[in-house]
């Protein structure tokens, strides 16, 4: 039963671990990401007088690193997602159920 435990126990913690990671990701994505754009539209030499319009280059890091994110995302809370499946196995069963009624109803008519 120890045994069990500890690899419940060392499961758990993995898991924390990736869920801690990825707010670390979130959290360096936003910072770099701001300062960047913050950067890019020219805050810090002219002031916020001379704000220029935003163009596409700015937003190319945050883009694609964003989809890398994403996946991390996807990845950690691949379990969050069961909710899903257990609509999608709920509908499966229900939709078998109701064409075997049908399939009774029809058979004794």
């Amino acid at each position: 039963m120890d045994n069990y435990n500890e690899t419940k126990y060392k499961k758990a913690k993995k898991r924390v671990k990736e869920v801690k990671d990825f707010y670390i990701h979130l959290t360096v994505y936003i910072t770099v990401n701001l300062i960047l754009i913050i950067i890019n539209l020219g805050v810090f030499q002219s002031g916020f007088s001379g704000i220029e319009i935003p163009k596409w280059p700015m937003f190319t890091t945050p883009f694609f690193w964003g989809i890398g994110l994403f996946f991390h995302g996807l990845h950690v809370f691949k379990n969050s997602f069961k909710i899903f499946k257990d609509w999608e196995d709920r509908k499966i069963k229900e939709f078998m159920e109701k064409e075997e009624e049908d399939l009774k109803r029809n058979k004794f008519k």
